[in-house]
């Protein structure tokens, strides 16, 4: 085994951090004295890429581009552009460069992450949230359709998706404000307004497109891996009892529109292509424009956890792989394009909630306790259905390799109380 190489950042060099030198992924922060911009998480310390650029470590022109309060205009100069300030980090941040790394430069560059505020990485230009856990997909289907035609006819032949509401994409952090909406009880003939009372998490990831394509030409299956600049934890929250009201006949409205969380930090693809893996067996064989030769899966470890109101502890509830889910980035980018939807630079596309096959791998509270049928009982003694005001959850994801881990931090947010009100 080859021993991965070490930081002169020495918090780099744990482990068990997220951000050793082998993630170096992509963000937005602040502090009091600096303006919100990008910057690469190493250890438990940020990288000014403006500071990198005005030393000419970085290219000079980027100045303006990182000095930017979003990543778009960066993740819009393309994969070459990428690359090059990647491989450039690397080599000023490796332990072997570390005698070339100026004091004083590292002094400006070098911001503690405890004395930073981390943004919202990106100007997000469209979501879509795609359905593509088989197991979560077949979990639902027999709680709401039966055992028998647990899938839908069309599911295992295209990625299932819907266009949901980029304006409320926020950073992990932000409070939830549980929704009010219509939902309709057991045996009444009409809906009552109201808040939702079935409040969940869904635990995701999703990608972020780093290359646009032109209106009316589809993006090749073969090609889309060029497309994807990299990716986030998301949690797409969801008011389960408005989702089931709503979604006959066009599927989730206002049950999936009022808040959707994503991580500070977007980790490349680059940086994830030594976790790639072979995706689950497709059976029926998709259609040609559908079929990816090659792995097209990647092994990320990930997790959700529970802190009640007025709690100190985190209680893990689901462990999940990134592995199993059954359609591909690919194959997603591939079938939204195909009927000539074009893509934009800051357009996220999520992964749908990622569920294993075990108990203890479900994605979402709605697995978990059977649509409020189970109770699932904390390690505290408090039992939920779904989330109560108060609770926080948060969701964290790594990829392990020899001797250190590429991480995404963690997606967290507190349910707070809604506002009942029709005004």
């Amino acid at each position: 085994m080859t021993t991965p190489r070490l930081s002169w950042v020495e918090s780099a060099n744990t482990g068990l951090t997220d951000f050793p030198l082998q993630n170096l992924p992509y963000g937005v922060f602040s502090t009091a004295e600096r303006s919100a911009r990008a910057g690469v998480a190493i250890g438990d310390r940020i990288v000014d890429l403006q500071e990198l650029a005005a030393a000419g470590l970085l290219p000079e022109a980027m100045q303006e581009v990182f000095a930017a309060s979003t990543l778009n205009p960066f993740i819009s100069l393309g994969q070459p552009a990428w690359r090059d300030v990647r491989q450039r980090l690397t080599e000023w941040l490796a332990m072997d460069a570390g005698a070339h790394a100026a004091a004083a430069l590292r002094e400006r560059a070098l911001v503690p992450m405890a004395q930073a505020r981390l943004h919202l990485p990106l100007e997000v230009t469209g979501y879509t949230d795609f359905y593509s856990s088989r197991h979560h997909a077949e979990n639902c289907g027999r709680l709401f359709r039966s055992p028998e035609n647990a899938l839908p006819p069309n599911w295992l032949e295209l990625p299932i998706g819907y266009n949901g509401r980029a304006s409320t994409i926020v950073a992990s952090g932000t409070p939830v404000r549980r929704p009010s909406g219509q939902r309709r009880q057991p045996g009444e003939p009409r809906p009552v307004f109201g808040p939702s009372v079935k409040l969940d998490f869904e635990l995701e990831m999703a990608f972020v497109v780093g290359k646009p394509s032109a209106m009316s030409e589809p993006i090749p299956i073969a090609q889309a891996p060029d497309h994807l600049f990299g990716m986030v934890l998301l949690n797409d929250w969801s008011a389960r009892d408005f989702q089931q009201w709503e979604s006959a006949p066009l599927g989730p409205f206002n049950s999936k529109s009022f808040c959707t969380s994503i991580s500070p930090w977007i980790v490349t693809m680059d940086a994830l292509a030594p976790f790639r893996c072979a995706h689950p067996t497709q059976q029926p064989v998709p259609l040609d424009y559908l079929r990816q030769d090659g792995d097209g899966a990647y092994a990320i470890e990930l997790e959700a956890s529970i802190r009640p109101k007025g709690g100190k502890a985190r209680f893990p509830v689901t462990r999940t792989n990134f592995r199993t889910m059954y359609w591909t980035m690919a194959q997603q980018l591939a079938h939204h394009t195909v009927s000539g939807c074009n893509v934009r630079v800051g357009d996220l596309m999520a992964s749908g909630t990622l569920s294993g096959a075990t108990p203890g791998s479900l994605g979402c509270l709605l697995e978990i306790t059977k649509n409020g049928k189970e109770a699932l009982t904390l390690p505290d003694g408090s039992t939920r259905y779904f989330l109560l005001d108060g609770d926080e959850v948060s969701i964290g994801g790594w990829c392990q390799g020899n001797g250190y881990r590429v991480g995404f931090g963690e997606v967290s947010g507190e349910v707070r109380e809604g506002n009942d009100s029709a005004e």
